[in-house]
């Protein structure tokens, strides 16, 4: 049987202890800036460096998302931070950007490259096409199911990594469309609508209260 990493997201010093001493064999983290993990609190570089040595020195590897998309004026400084973790000793970029993934594979092709969720892979044509460009590892789209992983798996020896606690968004992933143009994180918006629904779910209750009052009077 193939060895199984558990890899826990963590977004900030606390979370990564937390995720360290519960027996993550690995954590993903954003830093400031080019991480899908906008709503985390994330870390600077200085934070990055302290992460980084503190998960190492305790065997636990720790994967630097930089899986936004990058535009042209962005690419300067989303190597010189992909160089700067490189030199800290991450041990994989999570990249969404083709042709961010084309650069760190010709500037650091020791260092594993990871195809984000972000990509939206769901069969083994993508895993397959990913695994020719250099890719060592697919993160499945959520919704791939425990069907379509065997096939895939038993069709490619690239890795492939799962999300383990269900679908979320709109249960496509990287397809957060409406969170991203408003700001705010999806977690948020659920609260929210949640808060609405109970609202309008007392003010039901109490017209009917009051229609039932009424009723009993005449």
């Amino acid at each position: 049987m193939n060895s199984i990493e558990l890899l826990s997201p963590v977004g900030d010093f606390e979370c990564l202890q937390a995720a360290v001493q519960n027996g993550a064999d690995a954590v993903y983290l954003g830093a400031s800036s080019f991480s899908a993990r906008a709503s985390a609190k994330n870390f600077n570089l200085k934070e990055l460096e302290k992460a980084v040595s503190y998960a190492h020195l305790r065997g636990v590897k720790v994967h630097l998302a930089l899986n936004t998309l990058i535009k042209n004026n962005e690419f300067e400084e989303a190597f010189e931070l992909a160089k700067h973790c490189y030199n800290l000793g991450v041990d994989a970029f999570i990249v969404q950007d083709y042709g961010l993934c084309s650069l760190l594979l010709e500037h650091f092709p020791d260092l594993p490259i990871h195809a984000s969720t972000q990509m939206s892979i769901h069969n083994l044509e993508g895993v397959k096409k990913l695994e020719d460009l250099g890719f060592s590892r697919v993160v499945l789209a959520r919704e791939t199911s425990l069907a379509e992983l065997e096939f895939i798996k038993n069709h490619t020896n690239i890795e492939l990594e799962v999300f383990i606690h269900g679908a979320l968004c709109i249960s496509y992933s990287g397809q957060c469309l409406l969170s991203s143009m408003i700001g705010r994180s999806f977690a948020e918006i659920v609260e929210n609508v949640l808060e609405l629904v109970v609202f309008l779910m007392n003010w039901l209750l109490n017209l009917i209260k009051k229609f039932v009052w009424i009723r009993g009077i005449y």
